[in-house]
């Protein structure tokens, strides 16, 4: 049993690693506990998985800080809305006319810009929370053998 928990083990670090720096897993790690806390449910999967691809990042890696960031997300939401809602004029937004037409258009719209307002607030936190996690996995991730010398050999 211990050998193949050590096996799994290694197969994992492997597959997190996959040839990458400290700097760099770093910051896939970072993106993905970043893009993880997007206060909108369902979108940070696909997001995760488009940057990973297009940026060239690890996908295993940035798919598992997105998962572990998802108690997170929730827990988030709330203050998202609350600095959103005092970042951004309160009365500024308004419900348009044909929202008069159905009962719960009105409701939506509310539902709406109050997620306009997290969304808003997220995007001014997660730049420097990226930067701040990126500095702070680095320092740890060069710590561990196996990503030091991946970074020697670059």
């Amino acid at each position: 049993m211990a050998i193949l928990h050590s096996s799994i083990r290694r197969s994992v670090a492997a597959w997190l690693r996959q040839g990458m720096t400290p700097r760099r897993l770093a910051f896939t790690l970072a993106l993905g506990i970043a893009i993880g806390c997007i206060p909108v449910v369902g979108v940070p999967t696909l997001l995760c998985a488009a940057l990973a691809i297009l940026l060239r990042l690890n996908l295993p890696a940035i798919q598992a800080a997105n998962y572990a960031a998802m108690p997170l997300q929730l827990l988030l939401i709330f203050p998202f809305v609350r600095l959103g809602e005092k970042l951004f004029a309160p009365g500024s937004e308004k419900i348009p006319p044909a929202a008069g037409l159905l009962p719960l258009a009105p409701l939506a719209a509310h539902f709406a810009s109050l997620a306009l307002h997290a969304l808003l607030a997220w995007l001014v936190v997660a730049g420097p929370a990226v930067a701040i996690m990126t500095l702070a996995f680095t320092l740890v991730l060069r710590q561990v053998p196996a990503l030091a010398a991946a970074e020697a050999s670059d």
